[in-house]
């Protein structure tokens, strides 16, 4: 049978040797011979979610083996994909799980460790950016190489990436679900992170939405409005703004006049106008 390539089809489609005789069928390897993988990008898993995982495992076991990678040195083996089922096995207390055991360089791993949660439980904004920038520094991978492998425009890689740069504080907000994406990714405009955490309690307090969050980031950067504040525009331009703005990825704000109007797309550095050109571009 030929072997299948290409990301989407299946995660062994990305190991080297999948097809090797010794290596195919599952394994049953015991549970404290599996080391978790050091570059698992999912820094938090839901306690709850897990003792409901452990319930099933001890009453239907795993029906999906883990991916692993044998370390001939110590004889153990690393997992690859399957944290969740792991942890699960050993809450349960199960000595053996079942297993398929492949060849993966590092990188190898932390790409499949990333393409599986993209693909099973999505990963939270922060976890994917640093899953990314380990792809990018730890591996020199460009961001259109990355964007290729776990299957997103290089856009939407680039501005989860920027998510980085924000404060501590703005972070732990955004793991804690307090602010949106939308929110922060806004929050970045602001140049220190004392001016972002001043922001954010606003933000927090007043529970204040994206397109308020724009406004309050306006005022603190100390820009003027060219006009006198107007009501709020109608329903279906703040919905236009908002389509454009998770398509682009950035601030966009849609001005209607009488006849015709202006449309402003924010970039915050040259990479992203680049990258917000190239979109464009393509669509046409």
């Amino acid at each position: 049978m030929a072997r299948r390539t290409g990301l989407g089809r299946g995660l062994d489609a990305l190991i080297p040797g999948g097809d090797r005789p010794t290596q195919t069928g599952t394994n049953y390897i015991p549970v404290d011979r599996i080391a978790s993988n050091p570059r698992q990008p999912r820094a938090r898993f839901d306690p709850d979610e897990l003792s409901e995982l452990a319930v099933s495992i001890q009453e239907y076991g795993v029906l999906q083996p883990l991916l692993v990678t044998f370390d001939e040195q110590t004889g153990d083996y690393t997992l690859i994909s399957g944290e969740r089922r792991l942890m699960a096995a050993r809450q349960a207390g199960m000595e053996l799980i079942p297993a398929i055991i492949r060849e993966a360089t590092e990188e190898e791993r932390l790409e499949l460790a990333l393409i599986e949660n993209l693909q099973r439980a999505d990963l939270t904004p922060l976890e994917a950016a640093e899953a990314y920038r380990q792809l990018v520094e730890d591996f020199s991978l460009s961001h259109e190489e990355v964007a290729a492998r776990v299957g997103k425009s290089r856009v939407a890689v680039t501005n989860t990436l920027r998510l980085l740069k924000l404060s501590p504080a703005v972070q732990q907000a955004l793991t804690d679900r307090r602010i949106s994406e939308g929110h922060a990714r806004t929050l970045l405009a602001l140049p220190t992170p004392e001016a972002q955490e001043a922001a954010l309690r606003t933000i927090v307090k007043l529970e204040l939405n994206v397109r308020q969050t724009e406004e309050l980031v306006r005022k603190l950067s100390g820009l003027r409005p060219a006009h006198a504040p107007r009501a709020l525009p109608p329903p279906e331009v703040i919905a236009l703004e908002e389509k454009l703005r998770n398509r682009l990825g950035t601030k966009v704000k849609l001005n209607r006049h009488q006849k015709g109007g202006t449309l402003v797309i924010h970039y915050y550095s040259d990479e992203e106008l680049d990258t917000l050109v190239e979109t464009i571009l393509h669509e046409w």
